[in-house]
């Protein structure tokens, strides 16, 4: 059985808590100031000095990868590296070794081949979308790096390499999110409002998606949201992608000072990094369209599992 080893670097560990204390010190200092206080710097370095502090406990990334798996279990064309126990160690991890070429290779250098590429699209979006939707765990560092892709070939013809579907690894699952029930039902009626261009709705979630909100002006904050997506309503609006809308929804939040807590907020950027990469492999496959059908045609937990797993198919 071939294995990769993850060792963690000698002393990396002392070197992060230190880093954070200082950090921490400033930020502290920023809550005094009326013009930063609103940031609530402090918690944000909190909540980061976790997600780092788990990236470099090595038993942690293995526990990830050992539910992953359990979740997945079910799934052909999602897999995992798997830990290979007891050689398992805050500082050392053995796994094994997963074969594939890089997703990026697929998004930015093939050319043609537009079957794999959408099939691609599909099982990754519908892979997130279970993580967030199904099991609320998700892989919080989803970016092409740290995903492989297999494709079974065929040595009588080339042509058949595109035949066959094909297999996503995901990688380096040191960093997750979970949310709480509250926190997962505002994100998923903001998800919903974004696909249906609902800018009340859309701004309203937002402001319930922080326990503390402090944001000074709540209505002007979903008037300008409102008149935004009432703009993409219309046939000239039209035009603009829900991610894009999305995004800019996303400007207006830090504009108007709006809090998110931190767990959302990283859910909500993976699954924008996500919709980047799945909209250059397939510019016709609309992530949140398919999230709308989703949260539309499906309830909760169970529903959504057999409604994910049905659409699975290309």
């Amino acid at each position: 059985m071939l294995v990769a080893v993850k060792v963690r670097h000698p002393g990396v560990g002392e070197s992060i808590k230190r880093d954070f204390e200082i950090i921490n010190i400033v930020a502290k200092i920023s809550t005094y100031i009326p013009a930063l206080n609103w940031l609530r710097l402090d918690e944000s370095v909190q909540q980061f000095a976790v997600f780092m502090m788990s990236q470099v406990d090595l038993a942690r990334e293995a526990a990830h990868l050992s539910r992953f798996i359990y979740n997945f279990r079910r799934w052909k064309d999602v897999s995992f590296p798997k830990p290979v126990y007891p050689l398992v160690h805050p500082a050392v991890l053995v796994e094994t070794f997963e074969h594939g070429e890089s997703v990026s290779h697929y998004v930015d250098e093939l050319e043609g081949n537009d079957r794999i590429k959408s099939a691609l699209a599909h099982i990754g979006t519908h892979a997130l979308l279970k993580m967030l939707l199904v099991d609320n765990f998700v892989h919080a560092d989803m970016h092409p790096g740290n995903i492989l892709v297999r494709v079974a070939r065929s040595k009588r013809s080339s042509k058949k390499l595109f035949k066959t579907k094909p297999h996503v690894i995901f990688l380096d699952v040191g960093m997750t999110a979970e949310l709480s029930k509250n926190d997962r039902i505002n994100l998923l009626e903001f998800f919903k409002a974004v696909a249906r261009r609902d800018g009340r709705t859309a701004a309203e979630s937002t402001l319930r998606l922080s326990k503390k909100q402090n944001c000074p002006h709540p209505e002007a904050f979903i008037q300008e949201v409102k008149e935004s997506f009432d703009f993409w309503g219309t046939p000239e609006g039209d035009v603009v992608h829900p991610a894009e809308c999305m995004q800019h929804l996303l400007e207006q939040v830090r504009r108007h000072r709006v809090n998110v807590d931190g767990n959302v907020c990283t859910v909500m950027v993976t699954v924008l990094v996500l919709e980047g990469w799945q909209r250059k492999l397939d510019p016709d496959y609309d992530v949140m369209h398919t999230l709308q059908t989703l949260l539309l045609k499906a309830d909760w937990a169970e529903s959504l599992s057999y409604t994910i797993e049905g659409l699975m198919a290309p």
